[in-house]
């Protein structure tokens, strides 16, 4: 079994979901602390050519906090789907695209975790991604571990034999560590093609949501496949 995790990013760029679809189980991070000032709530879509951020607020912000314990601040659905209709209304693919995100922004959730779990398995309905979403806080105890003890104990404790991270834990992460706990430590790597933005100068690592709008969920799936662990 293989197994990945990550906190959960509100429509994160597609890497993300590379990395759950490389894995049979996702677990959804959500007993971490909030970290002020990063992409738990919000990403970038492309506005007349400029990269805008969209986002939802967060109620009284504290690193003193764990995701799972934090609330949004009500939404204006009306006018987050008018930003995406200014942005988007002529891709190929903009009628789903807008479908998709109207789904997600209606779910009444105020959980900051709750809403991105939603919003993570929506996504995933749309591209066609089958692997199982979990959360860490169904997990008792393993919140007390601290850094590579977590991973170790989400191995054992669902028999996964590999575990599969984000580039950027090259640093943090040791695969001899691993091994001697008898875990396959690998590292997805994005080989995904630049795509059509409506002509203009392709801008990467942009929202989930700007590779939908631009994309075929034929097109997603072969997308999804353009990785390598190392």
């Amino acid at each position: 079994m293989t197994l990945a995790a990550n906190q959960p990013y509100f429509l994160p760029y597609f890497p993300y979901w590379q990395l759950i679809a490389a894995a049979d189980a996702f677990l959804v991070s959500d007993d971490y602390a909030y970290m002020k000032g990063s992409w738990i709530p919000r990403n970038r879509i492309l506005v007349n050519g400029r990269t805008q951020y969209f986002r939802v607020e967060v109620e009284d912000q504290s690193c003193h906090r764990l995701i799972k314990d934090c609330n949004i601040l009500p939404i204006s659905v009306r006018e987050k789907l008018r930003t995406l209709e200014m942005a988007y209304h002529k891709a190929p693919n903009f009628n789903d695209g807008y479908a998709l995100a109207e789904r997600i922004l209606r779910w009444p959730d105020t959980n900051l975790a709750g809403f991105l779990y939603h919003s993570i398995s929506e996504v995933c309905g749309y591209m066609g991604i089958s692997t199982s979403l979990l959360k860490t806080s169904d997990l008792p105890g393993n919140c007390l571990l601290r850094k590579e003890k977590r991973i170790y104990d989400f191995c054992h404790r669902l028999g996964a034999e590999r575990y599969v991270n984000a580039i950027g834990g090259q640093a943090m992460y040791d695969k001899a560590a691993f091994r001697s706990e008898g875990i396959d430590l690998r590292f997805i790597c994005s080989e995904a093609a630049p795509y059509d933005q409506g002509g203009m100068a392709f801008i990467p690592d942009l929202s989930v949501i700007d590779v939908i709008m631009f994309n075929s969920r034929e097109a997603l799936h072969e997308r999804l496949g353009q990785f390598r662990l190392i």
